[in-house]
């Protein structure tokens, strides 16, 4: 089983974390199971980027990401080479090292109605 280390993140991994992850689940799903509570607006349908991960190691070893995923990418806030969309990147047999972004763009949780 892959390790995933989580770098610490003010409000959603204080303390960072490593986990064990099971190969072909979701980072998001993994986050998840794992008390990281990511957001997931779109409810992992790849439809928001509220769910934007930095893949800091490992990232080649991930699931390729959709041309879809890609076009949703393109709105997220921090967007750097190495981003994925955490409901859309499976992951495989290789450790992985994954910063959560300071900020998302989420005009509902953001106080805009």
């Amino acid at each position: 089983m892959p390790q995933i280390v989580f770098l610490p993140h003010a409000k959603l991994c204080p303390d960072g974390a490593v986990v064990e992850a099971e190969v072909g689940k979701t980072l998001c799903d993994i986050m998840l199971e794992n008390d990281i509570h990511i957001e997931h607006a779109c409810e992992k349908s790849c439809a928001c980027t509220t769910c934007h991960v930095l893949v800091r190691e490992g990232f080649n070893s991930l699931s390729e990401a959709s041309e879809n995923e890609e076009d949703q990418l393109d709105k997220a806030w921090g967007l750097e080479a190495v981003s994925r969309l955490s409901c859309q990147a499976v992951v495989a047999d290789e450790d992985l090292v994954i910063e959560i972004p300071k900020y998302t763009i989420n005009h509902a949780s953001e106080g805009g109605h």
